[in-house]
């Protein structure tokens, strides 16, 4: 049977389990610890109940183990029957593990729209460079893959031209050293990402300069007081002209967007952590209903692990 003790003998198995180091795993715990009396106080006195407080079978596992399983679900994401056979348990208890615990451990984690929140309140010119170092901000979209739809017509809307998958979107914008500071709401795949910014985006202090990707062309004659940067293009030779190749970068541009890009590596680098989190990076088999809580959770876990605190 598969649990704390266990696997804590084994600091490489409990890294690659769970995606957080023995350390980081135990202030997680703490915090959970410290809040799981008021929150399970508060869900057992819910008003829409329909059996009696202390009705229903108790939780197997203890606290620990449930916060394991649920983190092993996220980072390996195996089947509930998979993780029910290592932890002794039916399948709908670990369906039930997690479910209850997730609203918990998302009060605990620094979430992007927790950051976001503290980086609307920045005033100082001091306050926001702590936050943004160098005063630059990175943005970009994500897809993860999904199920094939059922029906027509969300077959199409969310099929990925790009991917040549059925994805959903999520824009992620980071700071330097890759912290999240703002996520949306995920999208259908076959959503542009400039008409995803166009529908949600962070509304970052004028000192902040947003790097942004060739995607988003266009945007400072949209948003001509918006301070962001983008790649230099090739002019294209335009219509009825076959044959003929755009005009190519001068040194100086090439060195432009070579600079630029090796700045932006660190939303990829964000995205990549993420990825490793084999529930936003695989195939996402719960209903999107719960995507965003799923995903943001997982956010905040990368958070943790770059920022190395919780919210206490």
């Amino acid at each position: 049977m598969l649990n704390y003790g266990v696997l804590s003998q084994n600091p490489q198995h409990f890294r690659n389990f769970s995606g957080l180091g023995i350390q980081e795993f135990d202030t997680l715990n703490s915090q959970v610890k410290d809040k799981y009396p008021a929150y399970e106080n508060k869900r057992l006195q819910r008003g829409d109940r329909k059996r009696a407080v202390g009705a229903g079978h108790p939780f197997v596992l203890s606290l620990t183990d449930r916060l394991l399983l649920l983190l092993i679900y996220y980072h390996i994401y195996p089947s509930s029957t998979l993780l029910g056979y290592l932890f002794n348990l039916s399948q709908t208890s670990v369906l039930k593990s997690i479910k209850k615990l997730e609203p918990l451990v998302s009060e605990v984690l620094p979430l992007p729209k927790k950051e976001y929140e503290k980086v609307r309140r920045l005033q100082s010119v001091e306050e926001i460079e702590a936050v943004f170092p160098g005063f630059k901000a990175f943005l970009d979209a994500t897809e993860q893959e999904i199920p094939r739809p059922h029906g027509k017509r969300k077959r199409k809307t969310h099929y990925s031209g790009k991917k040549k998958k059925h994805t959903v979107k999520t824009q992620l914008t980071v700071n330097k050293e890759g912290l999240i500071v703002h996520k949306t709401s995920h999208v259908k795949g076959s959503m542009h990402d400039y008409v995803l910014y166009k529908r949600s985006h962070p509304k970052l202090h004028s000192k902040v300069q947003v790097g942004l990707d060739l995607g988003y062309v266009g945007i400072k004659d949209d948003y001509p007081n918006l301070n962001c940067v983008l790649p230099i293009k090739r002019k294209n030779s335009g219509r009825g002209k076959v044959g003929v190749k755009a005009q190519a970068l001068s040194g100086e541009q090439k060195a432009f967007n070579k600079a630029l890009a090796s700045e932006r590596v660190v939303s990829e680098h964000t995205n990549s952590r993420l990825k490793k989190f084999r529930i936003f990076g695989d195939e996402f088999r719960s209903r999107l209903k719960r995507y965003d809580l799923v995903t943001d959770i997982v956010c905040g876990l990368v958070n943790f692990r770059i920022a190395g605190k919780l919210i206490i």
